[in-house]
């Protein structure tokens, strides 16, 4: 589950990442691709923790990739090309970081702030991109269709229809993400990792003197830019990475102080892990309580998979009860003994919160 920061120069983007990383990556460097892992928060993994007493736990993570400093051009329509496309193809979504703070020692490349120019510059550089893919491509298409066997030119026209039809949304704003898709057209469009087919975060970074007026501003973004597969959140990254260097109690007691709202850098996390379409299921006892990742719509087999190879292999059934109705019932015996553990078979598709136990046999 990896996630890929872009942003226009200057915008705060290694700020952002050292804030949700927790990381110490220089804001000075330039041209250099840092790399994190962050703790998705989640107050139930806490609380469960707090019951079963383990000697460990052990939280989801989420994998962020600060892709190296943006080609010159970029806002131009020239600038998503080479190393650059490459990195952000293989990152699973985009968290695109806008600059909304002023700070006159650091000049915005534009000469202002304007945090909707830069948002929309930004989504047309992705939408040109996928463009040019999307001409070499057809061009590729139209110059074997001629020559192509009877079975294949079928495949082939398919495939001209399908790209030509992406290639007129596209032109009309629409991104991929948004567009609509039978599974096979999804299954087969995987392979061109299409920029605007991926989740968005935008990730609008204010200055400190802004931070009382963060969760105005955010319901105002939500409402013009959240849509399918794409989301928005506010925070001071200068700020939120100072506190990130601190220990959690310094952090929670600062916070208070200064009456901020929930942090901004877990909202993005949990955002960024919602956007890739992710559930967290949780394992618990005495050696260990943690969080797993899978994905939304996966069977209790797949999930049991995740955990170790030989319970999917082995998979007989799954104990499962939510978190939030174990919590409520104070732990195992009184949830067995009050029938609230259920018995789930292979085609059970686990959701968000439940707490399982695999029965297997290998």
């Amino acid at each position: 589950m990896e996630i890929g920061l872009i942003g226009l120069p200057q915008c705060g983007k290694t700020t952002i990442f050292n804030a949700l990383t927790r990381g110490h990556a220089s804001v000075q460097a330039s041209g250099q691709s840092n790399v994190g892992v962050a703790k998705v928060p989640d107050p139930r993994l806490n609380t469960l923790s707090a019951m079963f007493n383990p000697k460990k736990t052990t939280p989801a993570e989420v994998k962020y990739t600060e892709v190296p400093a943006a080609p010159q051009g970029l806002g131009k329509s020239e600038g998503i090309t080479g190393a650059f496309y490459r990195n952000l193809a293989n990152v699973d979504a985009i968290m695109h970081v806008v600059r909304a703070f002023g700070d006159p020692t650091v000049p915005h490349v534009e000469g202002s702030v304007d945090m909707h120019r830069d948002i929309s510059t930004m989504d047309m550089e992705l939408t040109f991109a996928d463009m040019a893919l999307l001409e070499k491509r057809l061009e590729r298409l139209k110059a074997n269709l001629k020559p192509a066997k009877p079975g294949e030119r079928d495949a082939m026209l398919r495939e001209l229809a399908l790209l030509n039809r992406i290639k007129d949304a596209l032109g009309k704003d629409v991104p991929v993400r948004e567009q609509s898709f039978t599974e096979d057209e999804a299954r087969a469009l995987t392979a061109y990792q299409f920029l605007t087919s991926k989740p968005l975060l935008l990730v609008v970074n204010i200055g400190e003197e802004d931070v009382s007026r963060a969760e105005a501003w955010e319901k105002e973004l939500r409402a013009r830019y959240n849509r399918h597969g794409r989301a928005c959140v506010v925070m001071c990254g200068k700020l939120e990475m100072e506190l990130a260097q601190m220990s959690d109690a310094d952090a929670a007691e600062f916070r208070e102080s200064m009456k901020l709202q929930a942090p901004g850098m877990e909202r993005a996390i949990r955002l960024s892990y919602g956007l890739l379409g992710y559930i967290s299921f949780f394992t618990v006892g005495p050696d260990e309580v943690r969080a797993w990742t899978i994905r939304r719509g996966s069977t209790a087999p797949k999930a049991a998979g995740k955990i170790h190879s030989d319970l999917e292999r082995g998979f007989i059934r799954a104990e499962v009860i939510a978190a939030d109705t174990l919590l409520q019932c104070g732990g195992l015996t009184e949830a067995k003994r009050q029938g609230l553990l259920r018995l789930e078979g292979k085609t059970y598709v686990p959701q968000d919160g439940d707490v399982m136990n695999i029965l297997f046999s290998v």
